[in-house]
């Protein structure tokens, strides 16, 4: 998705024999859209598709069907509300749902005790909190507190944790990429894009390969919002090698690099992954507009096209109050939204800001599920109002 890499041995032309120890490796093609996308090929000691058992074991837990429940109206979601524990892939709960993308929140404070895949789409974790490592047959990958973990779509792997986690999830049911736009047509970043290839992190590759992660032979997929479990015959993390541009990696928000204008740009320059119909986009802190006149504080706007969604994590939200780290609003169209009361005058003279927040973007309605309506804080949507908080928590 990134760049090319190669780890381990791998042969010197594509689907020709290649043997290791004396025995013939298995090739493993990693594809994206149809074969026409970008792709990893991995060499395993053993056969990779043999499966000795299976389960259907019904619904996903955290899954639920979104619905409509009323008026339309502005929401705030209290996600640090949410229960913690649990496994990163099986604790997650289901917010905000649409065809195209899934947006999930999760708490999780144990590792994955099997093999995971998410086979409706490619997964864009946020760390809001924690640390810990993806383990994949290509190798390992460390995170921390501020990255992004792009975890591409059906690929096995685990979460294991070294201290509890406040996850956001982004489920992109089509594809998650870096903007095409930020690209030459060779595929290397632009000059001017807002991060570089030296920015992202690798998988690394163990000593002696994945096979010494000892991995469970126990996968559970996620598919069409059910889970399914498979046993394989052999250790699916036997890989040698493997080269190609699918693999998982972490970006630090902090990384992603802001653009300042003499008056206040749109909120498209903060665009950082894209997906089929919707954007994810960074607020970090920055400088801001530098006319003598300049507001620096967004004005209020009608998006008649996008339901917008912001991921509150740390900092002073310039436009905002009654939110805080954890939480999530959503802002649907037919109601125009903007700063909260005082917000937009208050701007006025200031140099920077020391937001940090994640933005989703989505052309198809966003409905909230059950989980999220457990945690919504009421009335929000009347917080605009002089002297009243509607109920928000502060």
């Amino acid at each position: 998705m990134i760049h090319r890499l190669q780890r381990g041995s791998v042969p010197s032309k594509p689907h020709t024999v290649f043997e290791v120890d004396g025995r013939l490796a298995y090739e493993h093609c990693f594809t994206r859209r149809g074969f026409e996308g970008t792709y990893t090929i991995m060499y395993h000691r053993r056969e990779p598709h043999w499966v000795r058992a299976e389960e259907d074991l019904g619904p996903h837990p955290g899954a639920a069907a979104p619905g409509w429940d009323g008026p339309v109206r502005r929401r705030h979601f209290l996600g640090a509300q949410l229960p913690p524990g649990g496994q990163p892939f099986l604790a997650r709960r289901l917010l905000l749902a649409n065809k195209d993308i899934g947006v999930w929140v999760g708490r999780p404070s144990e590792d994955d005790a099997t093999l995971v895949a998410n086979g409706d789409g490619d997964e864009l974790l946020f760390v809001h909190s924690g640390r810990g490592r993806v383990e994949s047959p290509l190798g390992v990958l460390e995170f921390g507190e501020g990255d992004y973990v792009f975890i591409p779509r059906a690929l096995p792997h685990r979460i294991r944790l070294a201290e509890p986690a406040f996850f956001l999830i982004i489920e992109g049911r089509s594809f998650i990429d870096v903007p095409r736009q930020f690209r030459n047509p060779s595929g290397q970043l632009l000059m001017e894009a807002p991060y570089s290839h030296r920015d992202f992190r690798e998988p690394a590759w163990p000593d002696g390969g994945p096979s010494t992660l000892q991995a469970p032979r126990i996968l559970t997929l996620l598919r069409h919002g059910r889970l399914s479990r498979f046993e394989y015959v052999n250790d699916p993390f036997d890989v040698v090698g493997w080269d190609g541009q699918v693999w998982p990696f972490a970006f630090p928000i902090l990384c992603f690099q802001p653009k300042t204008g003499l008056v206040h740009l749109p909120p498209t320059i903060h665009t950082t992954f894209a997906g089929g119909g919707f954007v994810v986009c960074s607020f970090v802190p920055r400088m801001v507009d530098f006319h003598e006149r300049a507001i620096p504080c967004p004005y209020p706007h009608s998006s008649v096209d996008c339901d917008e969604v912001i991921f509150y994590v740390a900092g002073n939200f310039t436009s905002r109050r009654g939110v805080g780290p954890g939480s999530l609003t959503l802002h649907p169209p037919g109601l125009p939204h903007g700063p909260h009361p005082g917000r937009y005058e208050a701007s006025i003279g200031s140099k920077r800001t020391e937001e940090l927040a994640v933005m989703i973007d989505t052309f198809a309605p966003l409905l909230p599920t059950d989980h999220a309506r457990r945690i919504e804080a009421a009335g929000y949507n009347r917080s605009w109002l002089a002297g009243e908080d509607g109920g928000v928590m502060e």
